[in-house]
């Protein structure tokens, strides 16, 4: 329960440090695209993490943590965007990014575990 915990408070910073983020962005109709998608796949990791820790069986913990996972991959896909579009210093946004991959090794990891143990008779 002590990693859960952990876990809850490092998605719900990350959810923060995302939404700052946008707020240094261009104030320009392409950016508020990127703003939108972002602060929601970044915030909705937060989300769901919660409700993961909530799953009441092992297949929902399961579906919660798929989506959990789908959402970092995501908010690391606009952040990667951010980085190409040169729009801010790197340095803005590689920490987000290694917390994110952080999250996504150790959440995937958590997901791979529990499909083989929801496969195994």
């Amino acid at each position: 329960m002590v990693l859960a915990e952990q876990l809850k408070g490092r998605t719900k910073i990350v959810a923060i440090k995302i939404i700052k983020l946008c707020r240094l962005l261009p104030n320009s109709s392409e950016f508020w695209i990127i703003q939108k998608q972002i602060i929601r796949s970044g915030t909705s990791v937060a989300a769901n993490y919660r409700a993961v820790c909530r799953a009441r069986s092992d297949n929902e913990f399961y579906s919660k943590l798929c989506i959990v996972v789908e959402e970092l991959y995501e908010t690391l896909f606009w952040l990667e965007l951010l980085l190409d579009l040169e729009t801010l210093h790197p340095n803005e946004i590689r920490e987000i990014e290694n917390e994110i991959k952080e999250l996504l090794s150790m959440l995937a990891t958590s997901k791979k575990s529990m499909k083989l143990r929801l496969n195994t008779p």
